[in-house]
């Protein structure tokens, strides 16, 4: 058999269906994603074994799969938050990335030592990688144009761009505790200082780099007629500039590419203003007079943004057809281990108790009311990051603790492609039409 052909048909095909049944799979309590997943499993070991992914011997190459993969769509939530830096909107999704996600990580490390039987290092590396919300799967409860301040949409998108870079350095503590044991923990206050850092400098440079790109790249356009075009350049080269810079820098990462995105996205706000949408300043020009907007400065920033945006949008589309594809094969290989019970009951666990009661202690008392706190409580989806974080702790951490880890992980992340897409549709379907408004 011609593999090559095969994989050319099978993508091909899988392309081919999903551009022609995307309207037919919207009006379904379904997602691309458990297409693609149901895809990976089919071609995986338990079905055709034309895709055979190990989770060990292939370590390195899935995660920096997944590595490079996660940027590009947190640069994109980055870009869809249109919001003013003082805007009482972004209370929201920064009480769902705080509070929210460390009540999150120690009640799932609770569970995981008391009910699960796991040491504390293996608990805390199991909560913290199953903590953050994925930011590649959630483009149903994404704001539907930049400018688009609807309180749900906004909080749980403002929080799937932030938490994946903070879970970061509570994955790192869980390694080093499994690698060291409590010796991991002898210089608490070097410890906090590193994660304080990290954090600190992640912001920092993705917000200069935001900004400083967006200011240079529409002096260009608008004084000598440069930097036009290839704007698909542009985005993925501040997204590689920005998570070098940090990484080089011992930062976080993902959280400095989310912050660029946001950090572009206000220097266009400022630069447009608030009466009118991006959408809306340059909706108006034709594909002839691309050039020449691109060169206006009335809308050279709104121009720019749009386009990045746009490609990010695109780039992220492909993202999660791969990834996608290949946690569907990984699960294929495990799928028996991830059906007993210690995976299931920790899944259920995060979905249906941890998550909800920290989302709502997190919230209480904030703008949005008791139906938008139920809804973020449970659209709290799982997929790309968690998966990223096994990777990682399949590289770092000991072999039986990543081989303990990785049904429970893997269960999580299949459980919630399914249970959140199954449900996420009708719910939204449900909240748009309660609105008083009735927009979406």
């Amino acid at each position: 058999m011609n593999i090559e052909a095969v994989w050319f048909l099978l993508v091909g095909a899988l392309l081919v269906l999903m551009a022609l049944a995307r309207r037919f799979i919207d009006l379904l309590p379904m997602t691309g994603a458990m297409v693609y997943l149901a895809a990976g499993f089919l071609i995986g070991p338990a079905g055709l074994g034309l895709l055979t992914p190990d989770l060990f011997d292939d370590r390195h190459a899935l995660r920096l799969i997944a590595e490079a993969a996660l940027p590009v769509s947190l640069f994109a939530i980055g870009m869809h938050l249109r919001a003013a830096c003082g805007d009482p909107l972004w209370r929201l999704p920064l009480r769902l990335a705080a509070p929210a996600m460390l009540l999150t990580i120690g009640l799932m490390m609770a569970l995981g030592h008391l009910a699960l039987g796991l040491a504390w290092g293996p608990a805390l590396l199991l909560a913290a990688a199953m903590a953050p919300t994925d930011p590649v799967l959630a483009n149903e409860l994404r704001p539907v144009e930049a400018g688009d301040e609807e309180p749900l949409r906004f909080a749980l998108s403002g929080e799937g761009g932030a938490n994946d870079g903070a879970a970061f350095p509570f994955v790192v503590l869980g390694i080093a505790l499994c690698n060291a044991g409590p010796a991991g923990l002898e210089n608490p206050w070097a410890t906090a200082a590193e994660m304080t850092w990290g954090v600190a400098v992640a912001i920092a440079i993705g917000w200069l780099m935001g900004t400083g790109s967006e200011r240079f790249i529409a002096m260009l356009r608008i004084r000598y007629g440069n930097a036009l075009g290839l704007d698909e350049f542009l985005a993925l080269g501040l997204i590689a500039l920005c998570y070098g810079a940090t990484l080089l820098a011992h930062g976080y990462g993902f959280l400095a590419v989310f912050c660029a995105g946001v950090a572009l996205r206000q220097q266009e706000l400022r630069a447009t203003g608030g009466a009118r949408s991006p959408r809306q300043a340059v909706e108006a020009v034709t594909p002839a007079e691309q050039e020449a907007s691109a060169q206006d400065p009335q809308l050279a920033h709104a121009h720019l943004a749009e386009s990045m945006m746009a490609v990010s949008v695109g780039l992220e589309r492909f993202v999660e057809l791969a990834l996608m594809l290949i946690i569907g094969s990984v699960v294929s290989a495990y799928w028996r281990e991830m059906l007993a019970w210690t995976p299931l009951l920790a899944a259920a666990a995060l979905f249906v108790a941890v998550r909800p009661v920290s989302v709502m202690l997190a919230l209480a008392g904030s703008s949005m009311n008791s139906r938008q706190r139920w809804m973020a409580s449970w659209l709290g989806i799982r997929g790309v990051g968690a998966f990223y974080y096994l990777m990682l702790a399949v590289e770092q951490a000991p072999h039986d603790v990543a081989r303990e880890l990785a049904p429970l992980l893997l269960a999580a992340i299949a459980g919630s492609v399914l249970v959140h897409g199954v449900t996420a549709s009708p719910l939204l379907t449900w909240y748009y039409r309660r609105r008083p408004d009735g927009r979406r």
